[in-house]
């Protein structure tokens, strides 16, 4: 999506174009961060069977769930970190959507062997691929 567009935006067009796939899941859960705090867009997903579920704002009541996501929150950055890092997503190569999108493929591919792989082994760090770092 073009960055001039907001967050929101992004999303309800997504949701709208994939609205097929929302209506064959129920108990759809969104986890999000603050910049999609809003009671009307809340309401929005609500209406389509979305919960949304994100840190509460300052002034807020902390909301049902929000202890987990500092947990997950931390996970979702240690991946980027490492698809970045380590594999290079941010310089990928590819020139199409299809180009993008095999590459991206790939790099989730290679971390996910490595991950079973380190598991498999007994690694005592299952998300390290310092060992295929050649």
């Amino acid at each position: 999506a073009n960055p001039k567009i907001g967050e929101r935006e992004v999303l309800a067009a997504m949701l709208e174009a994939d609205a097929g796939v929302i209506a064959e899941h129920d108990g759809i859960l969104l986890i999000s961060d603050k910049g999609f705090a809003s009671k009307p867009f809340e309401r929005q997903l609500a209406a389509q069977g979305i919960e949304l579920l994100r840190p509460s704002r300052k002034r807020e009541k902390a909301h049902y769930g929000e202890p987990m996501l500092k947990k997950v929150r931390q996970l979702i950055e240690s991946v980027n970190d490492t698809l970045k890092g380590q594999l290079d997503l941010e310089e990928h190569g590819g020139r199409t959507f299809e180009g993008v999108a095999v590459r991206v493929a790939q790099r989730l591919l290679a971390m996910a062997a490595a991950i079973w792989h380190n598991n498999k082994t007994g690694a005592p760090v299952t998300r390290s691929l310092i060992a295929y770092d050649h």
